[in-house]
């Protein structure tokens, strides 16, 4: 072997090789693989033969079913909400008084019972819809609308001098506000008017419970304008910015953001603990995620919602830059309080 060329080596070293693959097939080489593939691919992935096809596809639906519920479970756990457990003090020996609001948006009403103690408790709301803002309503339109909100209070016992009218800030700005002041006083009735300070200042009264005075404040998105209110030192501040109607005049989201961003900023950073939140928009984004009759409904995080409706999205993008200036996590919806219960609670 030593005196046979390199050459020469390879080719013996091949015909020795090919014998051996030649007699292995003769003596039944081929019947033995058969045998040893099943064995080798079971040893290799654990898993049941390819012979079991009925048996290995529900082992990859249960391996994809496991994998999808661990990853619903980790999004579910990382969207969570932090949740929210208060309950008001309810009034004692209370009395029943009604406010009608005129909003941007148009007319709402609530009966609250309340106490010496301006302890109080929500007994009917109802929500309208005027087109009076949008001047397609008539003199006796308003009238007749206005009469159905007093009827209905005076039938459910409200007495007639515990009855109110406020007209909110932003209701202030807009076009045929002035006739539903006029349709007032020709019933006899006195139109209270607020500035967005006050209506901010109102709306914390009423929202903002006594025992997170000293860490949270109180955000009221209004179609007219949004106001952000906070305790500080005994006494209120109320800050105004864009509302949720500010796309009607062209307004950029750009721009809207920046200033609400502005104006959050100016919250304490020790009263950012947790935002009590109220308005048209927010109410809608709390629906999607109440829970029964709850009072208090912990919002989702902003990035959490989709919508399509103009308004929607504006609220929204407002409810956004607020949470990302203040870096606030938990944004609660009172499905009670309104900035004109605030004003009843100033009332003797």
């Amino acid at each position: 072997m030593q005196r046979l060329t390199v050459a020469g080596r390879l080719l013996i070293t091949a015909l020795i090789v090919a014998a051996i693959y030649f007699g292995f097939r003769y003596f039944g080489g081929n019947e033995a693989l058969r045998k040893i593939a099943p064995e080798k691919e079971y040893t290799e992935s654990q898993t049941m033969p390819r012979t079991d096809n009925e048996r290995a596809e529900e082992t990859v639906e249960e391996s994809m079913a496991s994998d999808s519920k661990s990853s619903d479970e980790a999004s579910s756990t990382s969207g969570a909400r932090r949740p929210f457990d208060f309950t008001p003090p309810a009034p004692e020996n209370g009395k029943l008084k009604g406010v009608v609001e005129l909003g941007a948006s148009g007319f709402n009403s609530f009966i609250i019972r309340v106490d010496d103690q301006k302890r109080w408790k929500l007994e009917k709301a109802e929500f309208g819809n005027s087109l009076v803002l949008e001047n397609m309503a008539s003199d006796d339109d308003v009238r007749a609308g206005l009469k159905s909100y007093i009827g209905k209070m005076l039938d459910f016992g409200v007495g007639g001098r515990d009855i109110h009218f406020v007209v909110s800030s932003g209701a202030v700005k807009a076009e045929g506000t002035q006739k539903i002041i006029k349709a007032l006083k020709t019933l006899n009735y006195v139109v209270n008017t607020v500035t967005p300070e006050q209506e901010g200042s109102l709306a914390l009264r009423s929202v903002l419970p006594a025992e997170y005075a000293d860490n949270s404040y109180v955000v009221d998105i209004g179609s007219g304008n949004t106001k952000i209110s906070w305790k500080e030192s005994g006494s209120t501040k109320a800050l105004e910015t864009y509302g949720a109607k500010y796309y009607q005049n062209s307004t950029p989201d750009d721009k809207v953001a920046s200033e609400v961003s502005v104006k959050a900023k100016q919250i304490p950073s020790d009263h950012r603990k947790t935002c009590f939140i109220i308005g048209g928009v927010p109410f809608e984004l709390a629906k999607a995620v109440r829970k029964g009759k709850e009072r208090y409904t912990v919002l989702d995080a902003p990035s959490a919602y989709k919508l399509e409706d103009a308004k929607a999205k504006a609220g929204l993008n407002i409810y956004k830059s607020i949470a990302n200036a203040t870096g606030t996590d938990q944004f609660v919806f009172d499905w009670d309080a309104n900035f004109t219960i605030g004003y009843l609670l100033t009332l003797k």
